[in-house]
């Protein structure tokens, strides 16, 4: 028997609809849904031939392990989940970008830490290099709690080259670092944004650094001199979700 999982959320099953149809099995969405976000759903799954089964929330929250954040439709797809590009995730959205960026996180406690706080900001998406980083490895997919599932998780070859890419694209730069000139609550930045989070110790390499638009640094009013990556991960983006 094949194996199956559950992702949810508009902007995920929307990708997976466009780029890789074949893997859903059905679709759940909430019965009481009719708005012009459902509608462009149900439009894109007829297309597909892909079935859609009006259901109540009690049961989308179960599918989605209990994650209030489902926003009321749920796929099951075949075999284990596998996300789209980045050009996926950015060809279709529908708001300013949101991502975040991890140079060289060696720690899949950290990593699994930061994938959950991107999940709860609502982040469209969390990029890595491929080389000099954990990897989405079973303890990072734990102590993510659902968020590996739910938040498309890309790795690159050449991150330096991702950010060109990105401020191509009209997405600001962030870093996070200690140097930086803009402290982190009176710092200005544009609505699309791409947040960088250094290695645990060693912060961002120097290629990365120079690629930011930007460099923002965390106020530090006591002894210590930094944070934890996943705790700067959830300040940085806990005040860029507050802006927007």
């Amino acid at each position: 028997m094949s194996r199956s999982s559950f992702i949810h959320g508009f902007h995920a099953i929307t990708a997976k609809l466009r780029h890789q149809p074949e893997a859903i099995l059905e679709i759940f969405i909430d019965a009481g849904r009719n708005d012009a976000r459902a509608r462009d759903l149900l439009k894109h799954a007829e297309l597909q031939g892909v079935r859609v089964m009006p259901v109540d929330a009690k049961r989308l929250a179960g599918m989605s392990g209990g994650d209030m954040r489902h926003q009321g439709v749920v796929a099951r797809i075949t075999g284990e989940v596998r996300h789209v590009s980045l050009d996926d995730v950015l060809d279709t959205l529908e708001e300013p970008a949101f991502l975040l960026v991890l140079d060289g996180i060696q720690d899949p406690h950290n990593l699994g830490a930061c994938l959950r706080v991107a999940d709860a900001v609502g982040a469209h998406a969390v990029i890595a290099p491929k080389d000099r980083a954990v990897g989405l490895t079973q303890t990072a997919i734990k102590v993510a709690s659902g968020a590996a599932e739910s938040v498309p998780y890309i790795t690159v070859t050449n991150l330096a080259r991702t950010l060109r890419e990105l401020k191509e694209r009209d997405i600001w730069v962030i870093g996070t670092d200690a140097e930086g000139k803009d402290g982190l609550y009176t710092a200005q930045w544009p609505a699309a944004t791409a947040w960088v989070l250094g290695a645990e110790g060693d912060g961002m390499r120097r290629l990365t650094r120079e690629c930011c638009d930007q460099l923002v640094t965390i106020p530090m009013l006591g002894s210590v001199q930094s944070l934890n990556v996943s705790v700067a991960t959830g300040v940085c983006l806990y005040e860029a979700r507050r802006r927007r």
